[in-house]
Order: structure tokens, then C-alpha cells, then sequence
């Protein structure tokens, strides 16, 4: 309205010589009704074929894209589009820049099924017409696009992932959908995971993403609940006022606001007192807080994520666990696997542990080859436990690399080594069986097969609740006695114990 110029968009839309217009319904405000009006009439003279349908949508602000919105989905919704029988265009050109984008958003999403067109002023190659495009919203058609999305997924995967070049499929399929999780909601994210399983490194990067997509501007907060002990620990979490508790200095803001407009970690919340529990969960669902010994509400925003060692569900049955606060937290929960899952990773976090204490030491470290093979074999072992995961393999790497001389990791180095692991896992096993066996065979414990270990215990105490030698062999062989030449139950006892280097004096001692 009011521009004098000789190209008018809609008019020229149906002019192009390779691009026929059955049907052109123009959509305008009750203000333009004339201006709309005038167009018709201009077609009808040019291009007496196209049909030209007026459509009345007033808008109070053609600016405000709620309005906008709102306005031209109930016209999608009504319309009744055949698409069997008719091909459908949206033209762009005209209208505010609001309405372009509705357009853009409600063909994208299918609500209206047609392809985009934008017209362009005519040039001495154009002629009088201009020219027309049409915006193709495939993005699988053009290669180029895809690989770049493609090329910003593989960087989020990789900064999930530290940097690692994982190759467990569980793994890596686990790291898409936090990506994907972390970069479409803000809703509570559970991590739950054994101790070592990389939880806090995942929850880091977590806010690493987020922040790189500007999601966040706030700081991570890292809170490990374990600490939070008595009014002390929520003092530390809510802040308080010192003046209202009676005490000189000054206020402490507490960490939830510390993490306003950013990531809160409650790590180990599995840990709380129930009585906790519920006050962090009215923070959480609420988004506000009284600090302690303050009238006045303080109001955040964050992005909540926890992590546990323990399954929660489980707690929740135990009564050790508030359902709701589960409940609150359970939306997303990821799983993270252990480390003997991942072994065709170990390699690649080796060699990230590598560089870690390369940064810590200030020097570049590496295996001999020897040394890397007899490492790897026996880290990869289906027999190696690793009950700590990450944090196990991370301490191991580190004190190689502090003895390593020259900085080369040798032979010699890495079995003293395979040797301080067995002895650590050994002090702290749980398990009786293995407890019993370490104390009649020390370190030759490890070459005894998990298989064998239930059955070698249970010897061990048959034999020390027995008198003597033929007591026990009774007892341990009733059942295949019958089946047996010979009745020497002691010979059999004996030559069992021998396969391990045991005597019956041995165990009788």
C-alpha cells in the first residue's frame, strides 16, 4: 500500500511464463480490503485463467507472532486441502516478516502441505515479470546442508564424550540421546551409574553443550549430597542471613543461587535424609526458596541434573526414597555402563589418560609396545574386575606415568602394577569366598578361575569344620560315592586340594 514501483509481487506471481496459477486466494486485513480488491481486478485483466479468491484475516498486530500464529493455523485448519487432486505454494514476498516465519513454521511441519515461493523485482535478464523460486524445505536433497548437521551432531557427540573415540555401540547410542535430551529440554536429567562410571564428567559436558548452544548462561554448580549433612550442609545449599540467626558478618547466598540461569549437579542425591529430600523438591518444582533465618522467598532458575549410585526405584520401594521427588526426576534417566562393558573403549581412554597426566607432569609419557600389549591384555581381560571403572584406570595410568623414567612405561612397570591392582581389589573385596580363599593363598588367588572359586571355599571350610582327612572327603563326595570303584574319598580330597597347591596340613594350621 502507497509504494509507487511497476513490479507488485502478487500480481507477477501469476505472469511467469514456466509456473501456472489455477487458483490464487489472497489473504489480507479488513483495513486493505480496496488494496485487495485492486489486485484482483489487475489479475483478472492479465491472467483471465487464474481463479482469484479473497480471503478476510484482520489482525490487531501483524507484529505480534502469537497473534500471527494463532491466525493462520486456524486458517490452515479449516481450509481442507486435497492433495490428490491439487498441488498448493505459499508466496512469501508480501506480508511483515512475522508472518513469513509462520508460513515457514506451519509448512515445515506439515500443518500446511504445500512449498514455499519467494518472488523477486525484475532485472535486464528478467524481464518485466521478475522472477519466482521456490524454497525447497527437503534438507535430505541437498548433501552439503546434511553433512553439515551432520558435522554439528558428531561435534556434540564428541564434546559428551570428551573427546574419546568410543566404540561401544551402547555407549555411543547412550551419548545421541543425551545430545539429543540435552539440546531440546530443560527438564531434570537422572544419571545413574556405579562409582567411576563417568557421571560428573558427563554431567560437565552436559552444561559444556548447552552453554555452546547458548541454552544457559549461567554457571555449573556441582554438589555432591554425601556432604550435605544437618542444617550445616543446607545452610551451605540455601543460604542464609546472618543477622536474622543472630550472628555477625555477612550474608552467604547459598549454591542454589550460585546456579541461577545455569546447571545444578546434585550428585549422590540417593544420599539425602528423606527430610532433604522434600526441601530440595519444592525448590526444584517451585523454582523458589527461603534461605535459612530469612522471611523473603528467592526466587531461581536452573537446569536440575542428579546423579546415583544406587537404583532409586528400588529406594523408593525400601521407603528410603520420596516417590514424588523420583517421580520429579525420573523424565530422563540415563544409565552409564561400566567399564568392564566398554572394553573395546579401554584403548581410547588409556590414551586420554595419557595426555591427562602428560598436562599433570608436564612431560609426554607412552608405552613400550611390549608394555602396552601386556597392559592392554590384561585390562581387557574378561577375569579383570574393575570395581572402580574410570577412576580405577585413571589412578592406574597416572602412577605409571609418575614412575615412568624417561618417560617410557616399561614391562617390569606395567606387571608391579597389574600386581597393586589385584592387591587393592583383594583388600576390598566384599565377597566371603574370595575373602576366605586370599587368606589360605595370597596373591596365588589370581589364578584361581571365578568358577572355581565357590567350590575351592566350600572345600576349604568342609575341611576345617572335619576332623580328619577322610571326615571331609566323605561329606564333600556323599553324592558320587555310589558311583565310584574306589570309596578313597581322601585321595580324591588330596589330589583336589593339589590342583590349587594346597594340603590338608595347610588348611588345618
Amino acid at each position: 500500500m502507497g509504494k509507487r514501483r511497476k513490479w507488485r509481487p502478487s500480481v507477477s506471481i501469476c505472469l511467469q511464463e514456466d509456473f501456472d496459477v489455477d487458483r490464487l486466494e489472497l489473504l489480507h486485513d479488513r483495513k486493505f480490503t480496496r488494496l485487495a480488491k485492486s489486485v484482483k481486478r489487475d489479475i483478472e485483466a492479465l491472467a483471465p485463467e487464474t481463479e482469484i479468491i479473497l480471503r478476510q484475516v484482520d489482525l490487531s498486530d501483524p507484529w505480534d507472532f502469537q497473534e500471527v500464529y494463532g491466525a493462520l493455523f486456524d486458517f490452515a485448519q479449516g481450509y481442507g486441502f486435497d492433495e490428490d487432486r491439487e498441488r498448493y505454494h505459499v508466496h512469501l514476498t508480501t506480508g511483515t516478516h512475522v508472518a513469513q516465519i509462520c508460513w515457514f513454521l506451519l509448512t515445515e511441519s506439515r500443518h500446511v502441505p504445500a512449498r514455499l515461493l519467494q518472488t523477486s523485482p525484475p532485472t535486464e535478464e528478467d524481464g518485466v515479470n521478475g522472477s519466482i523460486q521456490i524454497i525447497d524445505l527437503d534438507l535430505s536433497r541437498y548433501d552439503a546442508l546434511q553433512q553439515r548437521f551432520d558435522l554439528v551432531t558428531a561435534e556434540s557427540n564428541a564434546l559428551l564424550k570428551g573427546g574419546i573415540k568410543t566404540e561401544n555401540q551402547v555407549f555411543n547410542a547412550l551419548i545421541e540421546k543425551v545430545e539429543n535430551i540435552a539440546t531440546s529440554s530443560n527438564a531434570p536429567i537422572l544419571l545413574v551409574g556405579a562409582t567411576g562410571t563417568g557421571k560428573s564428567h558427563l554431567a560437565s559436558r552436559i552444561y559444556d553443550l548447552k552453554r555452546q548452544r547458548r541454552m544457559v548462561k549461567g554457571r555449573f554448580i556441582h554438589i555432591n549430597c554425601s556432604t550435605l549433612k544437618g542444617e550445616q550442609g543446607m545452610s551451605a545449599l540455601f543460604g542464609y542471613r546472618r543477622a536474622a540467626l543472630g550472628s555477625g558478618g555477612q550474608d552467604r547466598k547459598g549454591l542454589l543461587r550460585e546456579a541461577d540461569g545455569g546447571v545444578l549437579f546434585l550428585d549422590e542425591i540417593d544420599q539425602l535424609s528423606l527430610d532433604d529430600q522434600a526441601t530440595i523438591l519444592h525448590a526444584v518444582e517451585t523454582g523458589s526458596f527461603y534461605p535459612l533465618g530469612s522471611d523473603h522467598e528467592i526466587k531461581v532458575n536452573f537446569q536440575l541434573l542428579a546423579g546415583a549410585n544406587r537404583d532409586l526405584a528400588k529406594l523408593v520401594a525400601e521407603g528410603k526414597f520420596r516417590a514424588d521427588l523420583y517421580s520429579r526426576l525420573n523424565l530422563w534417566t540415563v544409565s552409564l555402563p561400566l567399564l568392564r562393558e566398554r572394553r573395546e573403549d579401554i584403548q581410547a581412554n588409556i590414551e586420554c589418560e595419557l595426555g591427562r597426566a602428560e598436562k599433570t607432569l608436564g612431560g609426554r609419557v607412552g608405552f613400550n609396545k611390549d608394555a602396552s600389549d601386556a597392559y592392554l591384555r590384561f585390562a581387557k581381560n574378561p577375569a579383570t574386575p574393575w570395581p572402580g571403572n574410570f577412576r580405577d584406570l585413571g589412578a592406574s595410568i597416572q602412577r605409571l606415568c609418575t614412575f615412568a623414567a624417561r618417560g617410557r612405561i616399561t614391562v617390569s612397570m606395567v606387571e608391579d602394577e597389574i600386581s597393586v591392582l589385584k592387591k587393592q581389589w583383594r583388600d576390598a573385596v566384599q565377597d566371603p569366598d574370595q575373602k576366605l580363599l586370599s587368606e589360605f593363598l595370597g596373591p596365588n588367588i589370581d589364578k584361581v578361575d571365578p568358577f572355581d572359586i565357590p567350590q575351592l571355599a566350600n572345600v576349604i571350610r568342609t575341611c576345617s569344620s572335619s576332623q580328619t582327612l577322610s571326615e571331609a572327603g566323605r561329606t564333600l563326595f556323599a553324592a558320587s560315592r555310589a558311583e565310584k570303584k574306589s570309596k578313597n574319598d581322601a585321595d580324591r580330597l588330596r589330589k583336589y586340594l593339589d590342583r590349587f597347591e594346597l594340603s590338608w596340613a595347610d588348611i588345618r594350621l
